[in-house]
């Protein structure tokens, strides 16, 4: 979101206060990524050399099952800056954007998947909108037809029904790549819950923040790891942890029911009162069982989707597990700085 007039002065004064040379933390998780990542590392190390900051890469292998991480181990042993976390198991991709938050050293982040949908090029725009006093700039997707044409629609609609839902303004088409100032990644940190949707996170913890609008283009290779059923839990979870206006629906969706079935109630009473009894129709009888046994099971439902989150929060376990972390080189000064 772009700041109020009254908050331009909080980017005023960052933009005066910006180091030269931050320490520019790289976030990738990567899940089954054997055919993509050595193009990923190619196309970004030439971009963050002309940054001119010193960087690191913070690899986050979420389970894969390939051979992801002995690529990244021998890429790292070569001399590569940064860092491998080996999570114990899959635990899904915002886990894996919680440890890597948790890892980079860099006073400012960029979070990019290793597909190279998101053009490692945009990373000197988001440094420029950082340097004037930006402590959030985000790609904006204006351009998805890599994507079909349902995850469009269905992306689309998630949007509207979350912004019109929840309290907080979420950025239709902005994914997870984006740079995060220091001061983003500490307020992220102190956010504990365990249903963790990113996106919404990052809307949630504020700062000024810009739009670097781009066409995403098509994997540079292998296949994408979201189905259309995770995509639905995915929204769900979102939905979910961010608002409680299901909730709230249901119990006025519930009241208006009780006043229409009330109202019936005393218009059948009234009528045998006045006109007799008479044999009320199967059709309208099985019509009004099954409806209300459908409302209900449908609110019982939806509070237990809140209930379920309720029950992973107070178990306290953590997001994620590491079984190993992998140094490489120390953070790589990029070329002297010509901007």
């Amino acid at each position: 979101m772009q700041p109020t007039p009254a908050a331009q002065i909080y980017v005023s004064r960052r933009k005066q206060i910006r180091p030269d040379r931050p320490l520019l933390s790289v976030i990738v998780p990567v899940y089954n990524e054997e055919d993509v990542i050595r193009h990923f590392l190619e196309a970004t190390r030439p971009v963050l050399e002309e940054t001119g900051f010193p960087f690191e890469y913070v690899f986050i292998d979420d389970g894969s099952r390939d051979g992801t991480a002995d690529i990244l181990t021998e890429e790292l042993a070569n001399g590569l800056p940064g860092r491998l976390l080996g999570l114990s198991r899959n635990f899904g991709k915002e886990a894996a954007l919680s440890a890597g938050l948790e890892a980079a050293k860099g006073g400012i982040a960029v979070i990019i998947d290793a597909d190279l949908q998101d053009p490692p090029e945009l990373i000197h725009q988001m440094i420029d909108g950082w340097r004037a006093g930006y402590d959030v700039v985000y790609g904006l997707r204006v351009d998805r037809t890599s994507d079909t044409l349902m995850k469009r629609s269905t992306a689309g609609m998630f949007y509207q029904v979350f912004n019109k839902l929840s309290n907080i303004d979420m950025p239709a088409n902005a994914g997870d790549f984006r740079l995060i100032d220091r001061t983003v990644i500490d307020a992220l940190l102190r956010l504990p819950e365990r249903n963790r949707f990113m996106k919404g996170l990052f809307a949630w913890v504020g700062f000024p923040s810009m739009a670097v609008p781009y066409e995403r283009p098509q994997r540079k290779a292998g296949t994408g790891k979201f189905n259309y059923w995770k995509l639905w839990n995915f929204a769900l979870d979102g939905i979910a942890g961010f608002t409680t206006m299901p909730l709230r629906i249901w119990f006025y969706g519930g009241a208006l029911v009780s006043l229409i079935a009330f109202t019936y109630a005393l218009y059948l009473t009234l009528r045998v009162l006045f006109f007799g009894i008479d044999v009320p129709g199967y059709t309208s009888l099985m019509v009004a069982v099954l409806f209300f046994s459908g409302v209900q099971l449908l609110s019982i439902g939806m509070i237990g989707e809140y209930i379920s989150r309720l029950f992973n929060e107070t178990k306290q376990r953590p997001v994620y597990l590491l079984q190993d972390v992998i140094e490489g080189g120390p953070a790589k000064d990029g070329k002297p700085d010509v901007n």
